[in-house]
Formats: structure tokens, C-alpha cells, sequence
């Protein structure tokens, strides 16, 4: 575990884990971050609002999910419960008002974490103030994978357990568990009402090709509870990191970051 990094363990026995945090002190509404599926902290969105948070006050957490960065655990047996357990217990470190940002699966982590943390203290007693959301991908496992998977990619799973891709140009493939998809049909949101006791503001590239922006359109529709809005990037892909993108992000969040501390943004 990298020594720069601040630990905390979750999960009990043979299920126990090392989440490495990265907390930065500052003002509130502090900035939770979540990424996405095989990603980790240190990437071009979560650096980026680590230098934004600086500048501005805020304080900013961010972790690696259990298999990823410099957490402690195998990325095969993740699942989307054992993430969000982690994501929960990390939110549970943090003080005060949060803006929850996720990216991709973390939009997914976001909306669970916030159905959480709604059934143990209610609106009233929430402490996430708004979410901002980039390319979110509720259900995923369910719409994005098992849905268009071939045949062939299906029965590996079922028979062997797991299946991994070719590599892409950057040498990475695509890896996919029996266990994920199982238990991701335990977390699927979009079938009904999503309460998130706050503002969520979604980003959403019109040229993604993980996450299709109907998906963005469809999580909107379900969000009917709470204010919701829906910003397209026409020419944005799924990894919405172009400098002009992450300048998009920056201000989204410094938009909901004023709204919850009841002061106007800077223009």
C-alpha cells in the first residue's frame, strides 16, 4: 500500500480489505469522489478536482475500489456490493455537507450510496447536499453488458466464471465475472423512482460509445423525486477529459457547490 495514502479496512475475515484514501482538508461542501469500473483515483477527472479543491478551500476525498489503484484486494472478486460497501464506509469517514461527483460506474455507486444513506437518516438528516454525475451508468452490468454480449461471451461466463477480451490499444481488456453480473441484479435502479434527496446534474457525451446518452435521458426520467439536469457534450466521448471537458466538470461543480453554501458562483 502506497504510504501517501491513508487506509482504512472493510469487511470482516476472509472478506477483509485495504482501501487506500486520498483526503484532502479544506472548507465545505466538501467533494466525494467515485470513480469508475477499472478505474482509479489518480485519473485525469480526480486530479483535476484535487488541484479545483485546492484552489477553492474544499475538501476532497477520494479512495480506489477493492482490485483497484493501490487498494488492497483482486479485481476479480469484486462485485457491485462489495464496492458500494466500500464506498459507504469510506462516505462515513467524511464530515458536513458532500457533493457527490461519480463517473461512470461511479454514477451507479453515487445513486446507491444515496439510497443508503437516505433509509439510515432520511432527507432531513442527509448529508449529501448534490451530485454531479459524468456519463453515469446505473445497471450497466445488466443493460450495458449481459444485454449485448454474444452468445458465446455469455455461456464463458456461466461455465467458467469469468471472461476476458482482447487487449485494446492500450493493452488493456475487458474483464467480466459471473459473480458481477449475478450480483448486480440486486442494485438495479432504473425499473423505478430514484430518491436522491438532492440536485443531481448529469454530464454526458453524445459520442460515448460505453454509455449511450439515452441512458443519461432514461436516468433523468427516473429521477423524479429531486431536480435533476442533463447537459450534453456533443462531441464528448465516454472519458469526458478533454481539457474543455474537465473545465465543464469544474463548473458544474462549483455551481452546486454554491447553490449548498447559498452564495452565487464566480462567472
Amino acid at each position: 500500500m502506497d504510504a501517501r495514502f491513508e487506509t482504512i479496512e472493510v469487511g470482516e475475515g476472509a472478506g477483509a480489505r485495504s482501501i487506500a484514501v486520498d483526503r484532502r482538508s479544506g472548507g465545505a461542501p466538501g467533494l466525494f469522489w467515485l470513480g469508475g469500473y477499472r478505474s482509479d483515483m489518480v485519473g485525469s477527472k480526480a486530479l483535476a478536482l484535487d488541484a479545483h479543491a485546492a484552489t477553492e478551500g474544499l475538501a476532497l476525498t477520494r479512495f480506489d475500489y477493492s482490485g483497484h489503484g493501490v487498494s488492497g484486494g483482486r479485481f476479480e472478486d469484486g462485485t457491485i456490493s462489495r464496492w458500494q460497501e466500500e464506498a459507504q464506509a469510506v462516505f462515513a469517514t467524511t464530515t458536513g455537507p458532500q457533493i457527490v461527483i461519480g463517473s461512470s460506474m461511479g454514477g451507479w455507486m453515487a445513486l446507491l450510496l444515496a439510497r443508503a444513506h437516505l433509509a439510515a437518516v432520511g432527507r432531513a438528516g442527509s448529508r449529501i447536499a448534490g451530485m454531479v454525475l459524468v456519463a453515469p451508468a446505473p445497471d450497466f452490468t445488466e443493460e450495458l453488458m449481459w444485454a449485448d454480449f454474444p452468445e458465446a461471451v455469455r455461456r464463458a461466463l456461466l461455465d467458467e466464471g469469468i471472461f476476458r477480451g482482447p487487449a485494446n490499444a492500450d493493452g488493456e481488456c475487458l474483464v467480466v465475472t459471473r459473480a458481477l453480473i449475478e450480483d448486480g441484479r440486486n442494485h438495479l435502479l432504473l425499473g423505478g423512482t430514484i430518491e436522491t434527496g438532492c440536485p443531481v446534474a448529469i454530464l454526458q457525451g453524445k459520442r460515448d460509445e460505453s454509455v449511450p446518452w439515452r441512458h443519461a435521458l432514461r436516468l433523468s426520467e427516473r429521477l423524479a423525486l429531486d431536480d435533476a439536469t442533463v447537459t450534453f457534450v456533443d462531441d464528448g466521448d465516454h472519458r469526458l477529459s478533454r481539457p474543455q471537458d474537465l473545465d465543464l466538470l469544474l463548473k458544474t461543480v462549483d455551481e452546486m457547490a454554491a447553490n449548498v453554501a447559498g452564495r452565487r458562483p464566480a462567472p
